[in-house]
């Protein structure tokens, strides 16, 4: 396979890049950082400059990447392939507290497959070798050809296991109607026992641990499996001494799932609040289910943050989950005094998403 030259500016940094794989996917592994986010070409965080060479610029989306972005010479480097040496431009700012591991190669046995709320499952995954991953950040799954002949196609989840737990990872997967890796695979065919190829570490939607300030943590659907993770890397070593609050959404009680594990650990640690949040479901209903409402909030998650919170000035903010939510989000937090800068968000797209825009607003970390 030919390969070439990747140089990355400002840096001076030199990666080689073989002709069929990415930008991104070469300097990653190489353990050169490029800001990124979705990796299937549709956020558009991991844009940079062209300053020389050319490339094939792949999948991009084109609300991503627009043509006339195209024609200035910028390129997503999460789609773009070599066609000889390139020299790119990036934004190479990195947190201080996130360490950054190599992407690599895993190979893990499915130890565990199991319903854990409507349309969501639990897949847990034994790798082949112990993996270094800060916490929130997700692995990319290679999900194997159907039975209609299709090619392979790859996935990504994010690891809902702390740190801490570097083998056994965990995965919430929630099912889209014909979507090749969920409804096609996960909800399928996949099976414990099965062997899976997968890659990762990726994303930068993760803990600021060197940060203590109070976190208003909000996940929708399966949004909350990143958050899980730096729950239980902050609460378990005790690198974060501030106050963490988690709000999870969901339509009904059948929607929210770790509901009991999540108030264990508030009732273990002082510095954690629990607030599973329900749109569809009144305190009546759930008294008369026999389930005691209190600890519940009901409405949309962004009504019980802003009945719960006068002002937020001084917190930080983590959102992840659908793109609607969080923007709803964003924009609850900011109205409550929470600086852009001081928000993380980390959206979930799928691949219909490729044509239906979503590129966000540059002042928001993700």
């Amino acid at each position: 396979m030919t390969t070439h030259t990747i140089t990355v500016e400002p840096v001076g940094r030199e990666v080689e890049c073989e002709e069929d794989q990415t930008i991104l996917d070469a300097c990653l592994r190489a353990g050169v950082w490029l800001p990124h986010s979705c990796t299937h070409g549709t956020c558009a965080t991991c844009k940079v400059d062209k300053l020389d060479g050319e490339v094939d610029l792949g999948e991009a989306s084109s609300f991503a990447l627009m043509d006339f972005e195209r024609d200035e010479g910028k390129l997503l480097t999460c789609c773009a392939k070599p066609r000889g040496d390139v020299t790119i431009e990036a934004d190479l700012d990195v947190d201080e507290d996130m360490e950054v591991y190599p992407v690599d190669d895993y190979i893990g046995t499915v130890t565990l497959i199991e319903d854990i709320a409507t349309e969501t499952k639990r897949v847990v995954v034994e790798l082949d070798r112990e993996i270094g991953f800060n916490a929130g950040q997700y692995m990319k799954f290679v999900v194997p050809a159907d039975d209609a002949g299709g090619e392979e196609v790859d996935r990504t989840w994010s690891i809902a296991s702390p740190p801490g737990e570097s083998t056994a990872l965990e995965f919430h997967v929630r099912n889209v109607k014909g979507g090749r890796g969920t409804d096609g695979w996960v909800f399928s065919r996949l099976a414990e026992g099965d062997q899976v190829r997968m890659s990762g570490p990726y994303g930068r939607f993760v803990l600021k641990t060197g940060d203590d300030r109070h976190a208003i943590m909000v996940g929708g659907g399966t949004g909350v499996a990143p958050l899980k993770s730096m729950i239980k890397h902050a609460l378990g070593d005790g690198e974060y001494e501030g106050e963490i609050t988690l709000y999870a959404g969901g339509r009904g009680r059948e929607w929210l799932y770790d509901v009991a594990e999540f108030r264990e650990l508030e009732a273990e640690h002082d510095n954690f609040t629990f607030r599973p949040c329900l749109s569809e479901e009144t305190a009546e209903q759930v008294s008369a289910a026999g389930e005691d409402a209190q600890g519940y909030g009901f409405g949309m998650v962004t009504d019980v943050i802003a009945a719960d919170h006068e002002r937020l000035s001084g917190c930080t903010g983590y959102l992840c989950g659908p793109p609607a939510m969080v923007d709803a989000a964003l924009k609850t937090l900011m109205s409550l005094r929470l600086f852009p800068r001081d928000i993380y968000r980390e959206d979930f797209f799928n691949e219909a998403d490729k044509d239906g825009g979503g590129v966000k607003s540059p002042l928001i970390k993700r």
